[in-house]
């Protein structure tokens, strides 16, 4: 394979290989991600890969049979994920939840599934499955 050939292979694997480069980088992050896939895969025997796409429409949907106040992630962490938020019920401010504004975002396993237990029911009215995690921290780590 040529120089070129190859430049040419790696141009046009880039954006399908971009995801998981995304979510490289954190150990602890990484095993989240790893988990995340675990339960998904058992869950789908055909899961293959979390999708950033998927992850946003989740984070920019809106959503009811939770509160109100909270019909979409947005309501709190704004349009912008990598700009500081404020809780609509509370006001109290939110750090950035993209990757790249907050390198600490989805490292800690307790912190990060305390916030999609409790946020997942108050904006979805129910708990996320492993995929929907999966995807979420895949489109933040992509921000």
């Amino acid at each position: 394979m040529t120089r070129r050939s190859l430049f040419v292979a790696m141009l046009m694997l880039a954006p399908a290989l971009a995801p998981v480069l995304a979510l490289a980088g954190d150990p602890k992050r990484d095993a989240l991600v790893a988990e995340y896939a675990a339960q998904a895969k058992a869950r789908d025997p055909a899961f293959t890969a979390f999708s950033p796409a998927r992850g946003e429409a989740l984070y920019r949907g809106t959503w009811s049979g939770g509160d109100p106040r909270t019909t979409s992630c947005t309501a709190c962490h704004t349009a912008n994920p990598r700009q500081p938020g404020q809780n609509a019920k509370t006001g109290r401010p939110i750090d950035p939840v993209a990757v790249s504004a907050n390198p600490a975002r989805f490292t800690d396993r307790a912190t990060v599934e305390k916030h999609f237990v409790r946020d997942c029911k108050s904006v979805m009215g129910r708990e996320c499955t492993a995929l929907e995690k999966g995807d979420y921290v895949a489109f933040m780590a992509a921000q």
